[in-house]
């Protein structure tokens, strides 16, 4: 995976310290999963795609916990958006 890649998951797991102490585990556990589950992709379509979804979940984490999302995924964002072009 591309340095992108890499970057993302490191914001997502800044993000995983926002949340509750007893949640951490469990969604850096996740994030870990997934990243390393698509560690090979090599289309950058593909690793937009991805970065589009770590995105959207962490936002979606995020909200459930009351946590501003569009303020503490504002970089997970903007890696995404460079990666499709927006």
């Amino acid at each position: 995976m591309p340095n992108a890649g890499l970057r993302a998951y490191r914001e997502v797991l800044r993000l995983v310290r926002r949340l509750p102490a007893e949640t951490r585990p469990y969604y850096a556990k996740y994030a870990r999963e997934n990243f390393v589950n698509y560690r090979d992709l090599s289309a950058d379509d593909d690793l937009a795609a991805l970065l589009g979804r770590a995105y959207t979940h962490s936002a979606w984490v995020l909200s459930k916990y009351s946590i501003d999302a569009e303020k503490a995924t504002a970089r997970l964002k903007v890696l995404g958006d460079s990666h499709t072009g927006q």
